[in-house]
């Protein structure tokens, strides 16, 4: 049984949701004693594409198109189709990427095969095919059967781990056909920040609300961000006053994200907030007031004025990085 991966690559170069998903990928075929194809869509190269075998990729399927080289989600999920038919796949695996979910619905029902989306472990059982998932704006973890023949899976970022081996994938180029109807929408314009963190890629999340006052103090944010490496963000208050851009929005109706570890400071822990942000490993609060709801959901709790408590972090993740 063929497992075919989704290769989502940004401008060439693979995402670590990638990585995760083929990793994913590869512990399924093993529990099904298949064998991993994955399946690059644009203009990633050859040794880029080569090294997917060191996260236990057999084959490549690589597809260049000059119309492919930014997300077109009716053609890249044709693209996956096709190729999972070619390989006859009966487990397909996307990340469950912004890019991702726009592709493994429509690759769901072409296929005719049942979607989970927002997987997070591997499957409990491949007869019946039992796989836990997110529920209920992920504050939920439910168990499903999928009985259809071909199963699609969304892998929720961070939710597997990367794992490497020796290995080197053979790349076989792919030319699936396309009808008009698969653009019927391109893409315009895109619009790219440079010299951060990728916030849906980031491993640590730094992240502030109206406790902050103004836009104006948010300098301590981006500065404890950057000498932890990390993505910053806000809450749906803060960017809809327009302290903050809209991207950097996470919750329940902006960016779902789930780092390594998330640090809030100055929110005070709304279930909408809460809903996109939960998935997160550790969680601080750094919150004034005590009966902030944060405090019930974190790991760790900092009961304090943020303008004191954050230069204090500031300066003691300095003397850190000093020392080691």
């Amino acid at each position: 049984m063929s497992v075919v991966v989704f290769a989502e690559n940004w401008e060439g170069k693979f995402k670590k949701s990638t990585y995760e998903a083929i990793s994913y990928g590869s512990e399924i075929a093993k529990q099904v004693g298949g064998s991993v194809t994955a399946v690059v869509i644009g203009n990633a190269g050859d040794d880029d594409i080569i090294s997917l075998g060191k996260y236990g990729a057999q084959k490549v399927l690589s597809v260049k198109n000059d119309k492919l080289n930014s997300l077109n989600p009716s053609a890249f999920a044709s693209a996956i189709v096709q190729a999972s038919q070619k390989e006859n796949a009966k487990v397909v695996i996307v990340s469950y990427t912004y890019s991702g979910r726009s592709v493994a619905g429509r690759v769901a029902v072409k296929l005719k095969g049942g979607l989970v989306a927002g997987a997070t472990a591997l499957p409990s059982s491949t007869s019946p095919f039992t796989i836990r998932k997110k529920c209920f704006s992920g504050k939920g973890l439910t168990d499903v059967t999928v009985s259809s023949d071909v199963k699609v899976i969304g892998l929720f970022p961070n939710s597997f781990h990367i794992n490497t081996a020796e290995g080197s994938a053979a790349i076989e180029n792919f030319s699936p056909s396309f009808s008009d109807s698969d653009f019927n929408s391109t893409s315009k314009e895109i619009k790219k920040t440079s010299g951060k963190v990728v916030l849906t890629e980031a491993e640590i999340v730094v992240s502030g609300g109206r406790g902050l006052k103004g836009p104006e103090n948010w300098g301590m944010v981006e500065q404890l961000a950057e000498l932890l490496g990390a993505a910053t963000a806000c809450s749906k208050p803060v960017a809809d006053v327009g302290w903050r851009p809209h991207h950097e929005h996470v919750g329940q109706t902006g960016i779902t994200i789930a780092p390594n570890l998330y640090i809030a400071i100055g929110i005070s822990g709304a279930i909408q907030h809460l809903a996109g942000v939960s998935s997160s490993k550790v969680m601080v609060a750094i919150n004034i007031d005590k009966e902030a709801p944060f405090f019930k959901a974190a790991n760790y709790g900092i009961c304090g004025d943020a303008f004191e408590v954050v230069p204090k972090l500031i300066e003691e993740v300095k003397k850190f990085k000093a020392q080691h």
